[in-house]
């Protein structure tokens, strides 16, 4: 959940249909949530009301003359509605993402209003984490090589890649991940969401038209807005509606230049939708974009590392020809254990974003050693280390993912996510489930993320799962049985269980 970010107007009842079938949204669940929402709101005008009635009759001096600095609404949500859940958001970590983290306690003494860390720690499972093949810990392959880059080239190059802040390690990368991923060229960016706001606005510009997956990640949607490109919204991993909507805007052409066609055409689609776990239907979307001459963008964050027989993300999982696909955006954040992000594409685009882009001329550059983890992770995952680990790694995330995706729907869970997936989402729905989940599963020691609105639609609360390679068998045993005893108490299960399979867990 992002209580900072801009929040959009709370969206009507009505959610598609498709949508409603998959998570089993029925009209009991879809009123008692929105009666949850009404409470909140009431109860939260009616205290600002009295407030303003009977303590902040004057305005104070400091503020005389001046708007206030943040959206209503939003100062609203987060002091009602955010702030009395908030230390559910945000914990801090002593200790690596790896399969078990150290969760700094944090106690308040104004109902949650302030948090104030403490001296204690709770060792947690870390089922929230996207350390999917395990990199984030150390690595007996990567580390070193970690060490030495970092007594070779420093912590920081302190320039951007236009200026002198290009070292041999980020060339190596470059080409490594072009090689990975199928495509002629990459470069490199020093974080993920810059990767997908600023590229966005270099491609594609004013006479240009996006159409862009409903369920897109916020750094795509800001990109969009920033490129003054015309965007046009599709209903979620929906082909279909995808052709309609090109078919008309191609017809149609730009507005208000009487049907001028458009200077170019950008579909933009994630390989694994991060909230949701489901992978795109790129085969179909692909066929339909080479029908219309669209171009194709693919955000791969959550899926290259993670998905594929060895790695290679969702083209090769779904077979579909790399070069089929125009613009391959990534991020070094979740598999492999670093940060930053990369486009990899033709050389011409490639050579041309390198000339454009701000985020290239003018930002940092990838830190050394950030960048020498993300080649020795690579290198791992394609076996160059002399091992097998990285097939291994691979085979161990579906293994886990798959068993624990499994377990859950039997003890009857509505899950969101595809097979192989390592992200699952467990639908709560209801707001006042979301900190009564969190919190009970913390007391025993397993650590989750749950994520509400403004991050998913308002009826759409949810725990998400991130499921990683380190785990073994008996880590998710343990998580499977504090979430089916946690998720009982709060009534998450919306689904019949299957009890002789509770049995084999015990």
């Amino acid at each position: 959940m992002a209580p900072r970010l801009p929040l959009p107007p709370i969206p009507p009842l009505a959610v598609p249909r498709e949508v409603r079938r998959a998570v089993r949204l029925t009209l009991l669940t879809a009123l008692t949530t929105l009666f949850g929402y009404g409470l909140f709101l009431f109860f939260g005008f009616l205290r600002d009301l009295f407030r303003r009635l009977l303590l902040d009759r004057a305005e104070p001096d400091e503020l005389m003359g001046y708007a206030p600095i943040c959206p209503a609404f939003e100062d609203f949500y987060t002091r009602r509605i955010y702030r009395r859940i908030q230390d559910c958001f945000g914990r801090p970590i002593a200790s690596a993402p790896d399969a078990w983290i150290d969760v700094v306690e944090r106690s308040s003494n104004d109902n949650n209003k302030t948090l104030h860390r403490t001296s204690n720690k709770s060792r947690c499972l870390n089922l929230g984490s996207y350390n999917y093949l395990g990199f984030a810990a150390g690595d007996e392959f990567c580390t070193p090589h970690v060490l030495h880059s970092l007594k070779k080239y420093a912590p920081s190059s302190c320039s951007a890649r236009a200026d002198g802040g290009t070292t041999q390690l980020h060339i190596e990368l470059e080409d490594l991940i072009a090689r990975f991923v199928g495509k002629p060229a990459a470069i490199t960016f020093a974080m993920g969401y810059v990767t997908n706001s600023f590229i966005i606005p270099t491609l594609i510009g004013e006479g240009g038209l996006i159409i862009s997956d409903s369920f897109n990640h916020n750094s795509i949607v800001s990109g969009s807005r920033a490129s003054g490109a015309t965007v046009q919204v599709f209903q979620h991993n929906s082909p279909s509606h995808l052709e309609a909507v090109l078919r008309e805007q191609v017809v149609k052409g730009q507005p208000g230049t009487g049907h001028k066609p458009w200077r170019k055409i950008m579909v933009i689609v994630e390989g694994v939708y991060s909230m949701e776990g489901e992978f795109c239907k790129l085969p179909e979307i692909v066929a339909i974009c080479k029908k219309y001459k669209a171009y194709i963008y693919l955000d791969e964050a959550h899926s290259i590392g993670a998905v594929g027989k060895s790695g290679r993300g969702v083209c090769e999982l779904l077979g579909v020809d790399p070069a089929d696909v125009d613009i391959m955006m990534g991020t070094f954040t979740k598999s492999f254990g670093s940060c930053g992000g990369y486009i990899a594409a033709s050389e011409e685009i490639i050579q041309y974003l390198k000339y454009a882009c701000p985020a290239h001329i003018y930002a940092t550059s990838m830190s050394p050693p950030a960048v020498q983890q993300v080649i020795s992770a690579i290198k791992v995952v394609l076996g160059e280390d002399r091992s097998n680990r990285g097939a291994k790694k691979l085979a161990k995330i579906r293994e886990n993912s798959n068993f624990f995706r499994s377990e859950l729907k039997k003890m009857g869970f509505v899950v969101l996510g595809d097979n192989d997936s390592p992200v699952m989402a467990i639908m709560l729905y209801n707001l006042a489930k979301l900190p009564a989940f969190s919190r009970a599963c913390l007391r025993q020691n397993v650590a989750v993320v749950i994520t509400a609105y403004p991050a998913t639609p308002v009826l759409l609360a949810r725990a998400r799962i991130c499921i990683s390679a380190s785990h073994s068998k008996e880590d998710l045993i343990t998580g499977l049985k504090v979430i089916g005893e946690v998720g009982g108490l709060v009534g998450a299960k919306c689904l019949p269980a299957e009890p002789e399979k509770a049995k084999k867990l015990d």
